[in-house]
């Protein structure tokens, strides 16, 4: 605790600024959150950086009535009885049985709820899933969003097995980087695309089996795309699908307005297009397990103090990123 009434350290959207996002950007206290019935407090010890929390300092996903929000979705830590937890980032409406991910009142931690950039933060009791022994707090903390989309949109949404073929969009992401991982962990074929020879190397380091320059001719067609960045890529990632192959979109990291949605591609070689977002407990676990067998770990791009956030904030507004950004407490 920062003193004795109660403060915390915290890192906070304080304002929006679409053209210069970081302007907003806060490093300094909050009150310490107070769990209500039903919620725990977790004392953080680790979170990491999302693309979410960019676009919540220009405003997209967050009211400014709710301002000043503390920012991040990820978080490892300990509990209220000092066990070694993971949160998991979805919060559901009380009423809501089913998957998590389709509750049309969810949100996510930094939108209606404090985030886990702080030294506390406060969920409620189902978000708390042990922490495996097997992974640190830092690459723990990696797992609730980008890991657990990238396992969502592999295995859930895009339904791909061992032998298939994988085209994964970007190589430097955390979504994009846990999708090769995962990818080859389990016996898939993986294609990754890249602007920056660095990045494309480092892909290949990562398991992926060829790495091509963005938008170029493949040598074959692939069984499905894993689409995180969207105007940019779009056209190429239906054109190097097989007839009845899946495009799994779980962003827009370059825009969303598309000049051409390639339509008639789509309904004359019957392709799908899948959205994916997030994920559920039951998948965390399934992802835990998958990590646990394989040996694959999170692809971590730097750790840093809390205290030096807005190192790592300008460093992925930059797009000098490859895997993820972890803060420590």
């Amino acid at each position: 605790m920062a003193d004795s009434v109660a403060d915390m350290f915290a890192v906070y959207a304080q304002s929006f600024d679409n053209s210069d996002p970081l302007n907003g950007l806060v490093l300094g206290e909050r009150p310490a959150p107070v769990a209500p019935s039903g919620w725990t407090t977790v004392s953080v010890k680790a979170a990491s950086l999302n693309h979410h929390d960019i676009w919540s300092l220009r405003g997209v996903g967050l009211r400014e009535e709710a301002l000043p929000m503390i920012l991040g979705c990820d978080a490892a830590g300990l509990d209220e009885d000092g066990n070694e937890v993971v949160v998991h980032a979805v919060v559901n409406d009380p009423g809501w049985t089913g998957d998590q991910t389709l509750d049309p009142r969810r949100s996510i931690l930094s939108e209606r709820h404090q985030g886990t950039f702080a030294d506390q933060v406060i969920v409620p009791k189902a978000n708390v899933i042990a922490k495996p022994a097997s992974l640190s707090f830092a690459e723990a903390a990696c797992l609730p969003t980008a890991w657990l989309t990238a396992y969502r949109m592999l295995f859930t949404r895009g339904e791909l097995k061992a032998g298939d073929t994988v085209l994964v969009q970007g190589a430097g992401g955390g979504v994009a980087t846990a999708c090769i991982t995962l990818a080859r962990a389990a016996g898939l074929r993986v294609w990754v695309t890249s602007r920056d020879v660095a990045k494309g190397n480092r892909a290949l380091e990562l398991g992926a089996h060829e790495v091509f320059e963005s938008g170029a001719r493949l040598p074959g067609k692939v069984d499905a795309v894993m689409e995180t960045v969207g105007k940019a890529t779009w056209s190429h990632s239906i054109r190097a699908l097989r007839p009845g192959g899946t495009i799994v979109i779980s962003g827009t990291t370059s825009g969303a307005d598309l000049s051409d949605a390639e339509l008639s591609r789509i309904f004359f070689l019957q392709l799908r297009v899948v959205g994916s977002t997030m994920g559920t407990t039951a998948e965390i676990g399934a992802l835990v397990n998958l990590l646990d067998a394989t040996g694959a770990r999170p692809v971590i791009d730097r750790v840093l103090p809390m205290e030096q956030a807005d190192l790592g904030f300008a460093a992925m507004a930059a797009g000098d990123v490859f895997g993820k950004i972890v803060f420590t407490r």
